[in-house]
């Protein structure tokens, strides 16, 4: 079945909330009925066919063709099926996401599948800040699920990351897994300083990391079963990724001060 195509008619001029339109929220509808799906603005109402040429297809697969940085809230509440952007787009793509796929062909803003429990998310541009950090007032970051960059990440990337996988094939800015609870988070270029800051559990593998924290324990190189088994999981969708872990590591137990019980891996 050919997919629901929504191809953007001009750059918008305020930033527009796209969570309505997801697959199991358009599901059944006609082109005319998503037309007129009103999309959350910061000043006057617009509606989904002022902002895009809609051409009937399958909702279980939506391609929005062109793309723009003020697009928000792409994939909100993703349950299943695949959403394809052609385009950069703005904050929060894949927020709250359990399921399906999320692809965005360019560049997006903060907070890139905050609060996800599944699914996978790819970014084939650089991300924001905040990389799945939870919003102000939420205590769990990424619960869940895959999320790739292609490219950059901004700071803070992985902050309270809960569970789940993040592979950043470029480089991270200052605090990469931050306050981090469990989970995985790879940064295949460099990072900024303080990975790991107040993490209390999970583990973080760095390609070039800077220098650690002295709250870290140097607990010494090791080939460990696990990374070699990840690494054949994660082949398929970073070879880089897999590469880095099939090496041997060098370990350090931290943040001691907080738990202690996390760990940072760089090659030996």
């Amino acid at each position: 079945m050919k997919p629901l195509v929504l191809a953007l008619k001009q750059e918008p001029d305020q930033r527009l909330d796209l969570s309505p339109l997801v697959p199991h929220l358009l599901d059944g509808k006609s082109a005319k009925e998503i037309a007129e799906i009103e999309l959350q603005t910061t000043r006057e109402k617009i509606t989904a066919g002022d902002i895009f040429k809609i051409r009937s297809g399958g909702a279980g697969s939506i391609r929005f063709e062109g793309g723009s940085l003020r697009l928000d809230n792409v994939g909100q509440g993703l349950k299943s099926g695949e959403i394809i952007v052609e385009g950069d787009c703005g904050k929060s793509p894949g927020r709250k996401m359990s399921g399906g796929n999320l692809v965005v062909a360019g560049d997006c803003g903060p907070f890139a599948g905050s609060a996800m429990s599944g699914g996978r998310l790819e970014i084939g541009g650089d991300a924001g800040d905040f990389l799945t950090a939870p919003l102000e007032g939420e205590m769990e970051g990424m619960t869940g699920g895959l999320l790739i960059v292609r490219g950059n990440a901004g700071e803070r990337a992985g902050d309270r990351l809960r569970r789940g996988t993040i592979v950043i094939e470029g480089a991270a800015g200052d605090f990469p897994g931050s306050r981090m609870i469990a989970g995985t988070l790879i940064v295949l270029k460099d990072c900024g300083t303080l990975p790991g800051y107040l993490m209390r559990r999970g583990t973080i593998v760095l390609a070039n990391p800077p220098e650690l924290a002295p709250t870290f324990v140097d607990c010494g190189i090791h080939e460990l079963a696990f990374a070699k088994v990840f690494a054949g999981l994660l082949r398929d969708e970073s070879r880089a990724a897999a590469r880095l872990l099939g090496r041997p590591l060098a370990r350090f137990a931290g943040d001691m001060a907080a738990l202690g019980k996390g760990e940072i891996f760089f090659p030996a």
